[in-house]
């Protein structure tokens, strides 16, 4: 690898290590040759959506018009000055990223400077396009050109994104709420959330999180270890959520301490050791 390819790949792990301390350790225990590749995922899609969510004040259309046009331009021609982009496109042009999997990705950040209600099948639409796509960019990762693998766990992975999702629905309903006027689950009344709403959101999500680990499980060994970790973070805090009562939800935003986050990576390394998962 080159030093400016190796430079472009370090700005996407710091992106990383700064934004989120439980996806830096999911991706620490991945084979050491998945690390560079999904960090590049993570910075492209968390820099996308910090467009939309961070930059008040600005053209938030234009900026994301403009990173949509640099990011294709980066694909087509192999090369961007822009380091997260340039990371990316290494990835995408390596291992065949569809290019329907980025544009339904784009197209879900240009939904959040528009909408702020959703019907069922808007929710589904953005669910897919925020979070089970970038599931399905790093299963092509995973899966290293093996089509036959990555279409026998493609649902599974679907599954496993938005199960994280709607658990960070869940957990940032105060920001996205409150805030930002956004109600992500369709025809549900955050004023009047009741306990019967949130068992029906609930039950849905678990239903995610059952399908999504029958897919861990056939994921190659090289892979399974930090896609587990991170199935168990996002079950731990989904079980914070569940203690609640719906009149919590929107007081804060529900965290897993870090000696927590420890203890997880702990118990996941045992249980992997002992070819349980």
């Amino acid at each position: 690898m080159n030093l400016y390819d190796r430079t472009t790949f370090g700005c996407s792990r710091l992106i990383t290590q700064e934004y989120s301390t439980s996806f830096t350790l999911g991706i620490k225990t991945l084979a050491p040759k998945f690390r560079l590749p999904v960090y590049a995922v993570y910075g492209f899609v968390r820099y996308a959506d910090e467009i939309v969510d961070t930059f008040h004040g600005f053209d938030k259309k234009r900026l994301l018009a403009d990173f949509r046009t640099d990011t294709y331009r980066a694909i087509d021609e192999g090369i961007s000055l822009n380091p997260v982009l340039h990371s990316f496109q290494l990835v995408v042009n390596r291992y065949g990223i569809d290019r329907d999997l980025i544009e339904a990705f784009l197209h879900s950040m240009e939904m959040d400077l528009t909408e702020t209600k959703y019907a069922q099948d808007g929710y589904q639409e953005y669910i897919y396009g925020s979070a089970e796509v970038v599931g399905l960019m790093c299963l092509r990762i995973f899966c290293e050109g093996d089509v036959a693998l990555y279409d026998r766990l493609r649902a599974d992975a679907r599954k496993l994104g938005a199960a994280f999702q709607k658990v960070n629905f869940l957990r940032d309903l105060k920001a996205d709420y409150d805030e930002r006027g956004r109600t992500y689950f369709p025809g549900v009344n955050f004023n009047a959330f009741t306990e019967r709403d949130k068992k029906t959101i609930e039950a849905d999500i678990q239903q995610d999180f059952d399908d999504a680990l029958r897919g861990i499980r056939q994921l190659p060994r090289s892979a399974r270890l930090g896609v587990y970790l991170a199935y168990r973070y996002y079950l731990r805090l989904f079980d914070k959520i569940k203690a609640l009562p719906p009149s919590r939800i929107r007081e804060a935003r529900i965290r897993v301490p870090d000696f927590q986050k420890l203890l997880l990576l702990a118990q996941t390394y045992c249980l992997h050791q002992l070819r349980v998962v």
